[in-house]
């Protein structure tokens, strides 16, 4: 390679980095992330202000649901334009759809807070919830169809995880600092409000042209009011994966399940837990507005690096031990309690492991998809990395409530924590053994492996 072919390469690169698909993918990215902490974390850590019980905190928790039943009606998305905004094409309008609704829900959750009881706020936060996860189909779509080859999917991967990290930021931290000087209701509705961010990317960005010819031939074909069009919309997707992957789908779905069950397990009890060790919001919100966001960055590169020079399982298995251990160091916040210098440690530590296990695992369901079916194949990965995880930490709460009768509630926190890592090893073990399959693979039939 010549001195100006080398010269060239970088500018190209960052030229990438400011085309309008990629920008428009930092900011589809960052309104993804904005629901989830509010109706999860941040959700908890409002509701523990107002003095309700971590056993109900942690089933409120289960308004999240919703983002583990997106395979339900994710056919239908990948068919049909979304009602009312239809002249913007079947990704644009759903994007719409659900942007729209999410901000609503979100100032309704402003207006009912807990002084209405929490019937009222769960029933909205689970609007929330199926709004959300239908946001995240359509994005998600949206990327992996909008790229033009895999460096171009890495891309936009980057700008979607960045995007949305800057989103869990404002909606972990900031947040906190703006309820501590005015209040959880104006700070809920001035996030409702800020949706309108996302809704203006939706119209700027352009409907994935390559996709929609494959499904117009398709809709034409078959169409999806016919018993045949109606069973490829709901099974061919299904069958397609598969189909592909044989029997090593299931462990591949397996593995994907367990991946990231410390992380959805312990989330309930976080903020909880530093309001507990008496840790201020100015505080938590000024760590992970500093030290946390940057570390986020750095694990999101750090993870893309390892996945693109050693592979996606590679990189799944040591981000799967990092998190894991991140989980468990955060048992040393009960000891030292609200210890600065300990609390920005492990906050850099779980910044960095849980980016580089979140950069790796959707870099990796996203190489699995297929062209036609990308919604749903999308949703069924991404609804099998949350369920489980989802539906255990519902009964976080309950949980630390019952270790408190053993030692105390700081000591149950603590015993919590570390079985959330060692709830880890489960993934670890299961993508250790994909990856030794994928390597015989590979040595008896190299052409296939590639």
């Amino acid at each position: 390679m010549t001195a100006a072919a080398t010269a060239e390469k970088p500018r190209r690169s960052l030229k990438a980095y400011l085309q309008p698909k990629t920008l428009q993918m930092l900011v589809l990215g960052f309104s993804s992330g904005i629901p989830f902490l509010l109706i999860g974390n941040t959700l908890g850590y409002w509701m523990r202000d107002e003095g309700v019980s971590l056993t109900l905190i942690g089933f409120v928790a289960w308004a999240a649901m919703p983002y583990s039943f997106k395979p339900l009606w994710a056919p239908l998305i990948d068919r049909v334009n979304g009602p009312i905004f239809a002249q913007l094409g079947r990704r644009r309008s759903w994007m719409a759809l659900s942007q729209i609704t999410i901000g609503i829900a979100l100032i309704g959750m402003a207006f009912a807070g807990v002084k209405y009881g929490l019937v009222a706020l769960t029933v909205l936060a689970t609007i929330v919830g199926f709004a959300a996860a239908t946001q995240d189909i359509v994005v998600d779509a949206w990327r992996i169809e909008s790229a033009a080859n895999n460096d171009e999917l890495g891309l936009l991967s980057s700008a979607y995880q960045f995007g949305y990290r800057v989103a869990l930021l404002a909606t972990d931290a900031i947040i906190l600092a703006v309820a501590e000087h005015t209040s959880w209701a104006i700070s809920y509705a001035l996030y409702g409000a800020l949706m309108a961010v996302g809704l203006i990317a939706t119209f700027m960005a352009p409907e994935p042209a390559r996709a929609d010819a494959v499904m117009e031939a398709k809709s034409a074909a078959t169409p999806l009011w016919t018993p045949r069009g109606l069973f490829d919309a709901i099974a061919g997707p299904f069958i397609a994966f598969f189909k592909t992957y044989g029997w090593i789908a299931l462990l591949m779905l397996v593995a994907i399940s367990f991946y990231r069950v410390p992380d959805f397990l312990m989330g309930p009890m976080v903020n909880p837990y530093y309001h507990d060790i008496g840790l201020t919001k100015d505080t938590v919100a000024a760590v992970r507005g500093s030290f946390s966001f940057v570390s986020s960055l750095g694990g999101i590169a750090l993870g893309g690096f390892v996945a693109l020079r050693f592979g996606y399982l590679r990189a799944l298995i040591i981000g799967g031990v990092l998190q894991a251990v991140a989980i468990a160091a955060f048992a040393v916040l009960a000891a030292t309690k609200a210890d600065l210098p300990a609390f920005i440690a492990v906050m850099i530590f779980d910044s960095v492991a849980t980016s580089f296990a979140g950069v790796a695992l959707v870099s990796y369901m996203s190489s699995l998809t297929s062209l036609g079916y990308t919604a749903t194949q999308y949703a069924l990965l991404a609804s099998t990395y949350t369920f489980l995880g989802k539906f255990l930490k519902g009964f976080s709460g309950q949980v630390v409530d019952g270790l408190t009768q053993g030692g105390g509630l700081l000591h149950a926190y603590a015993v919590f924590f570390i079985g959330c890592g060692l709830a880890g090893i489960p993934g670890i073990i299961l993508f250790v053994v994909l990856s030794r399959i994928h390597r015989r693979r590979a040595m008896a039939d190299p052409a296939a492996a590639s």
